[in-house]
């Protein structure tokens, strides 16, 4: 009985590693949800002037919304998958949400970065 109360003892964290946590998870979806609206609102910009615009082909008509889509969904899911594996590992919540959170920010940035790469390349 001894060895059980220990473990629990180990298991339980301070309120500061709880805050800091969920300071964590929070500062990190606000900086990519922001990195992620701004990409997709240029992304869906183009991919409409793309679409309406009477010169382009079929397959851009096709293809510019279904990369938008994908530019845009695919962080959301990597996170959600890094999250769904650490909750099976048995971790809580706060804690299986702390790398999902890097996660999407990490895979967020993606997306920035081949937007300023369209917009300083783009002439």
């Amino acid at each position: 009985m001894g060895e059980s109360e220990t473990m629990d003892v180990h298991k339980e964290r301070t309120r500061a590693e709880r805050l800091t946590e969920g300071l964590t998870v929070a500062v990190a979806s606000v900086l990519s949800f922001g990195l992620l609206s701004g990409s997709g609102a240029v992304f869906g910009a183009i991919a409409w002037h793309l679409v309406t615009d009477t010169g382009t082909t079929a397959f851009s008509r096709l293809s510019m919304p279904v990369l938008f889509l994908v530019v845009v969904a695919l962080p959301p899911l990597v996170a959600r998958r890094v999250f769904l594996s650490r909750r099976r590992k048995g971790t809580e919540r706060v804690t299986a949400a702390v790398p999902a959170a890097l996660t999407l920010l990490a895979t967020s940035v993606v997306p920035f970065a081949i937007l300023c790469l369209v917009v300083v390349y783009a002439d």
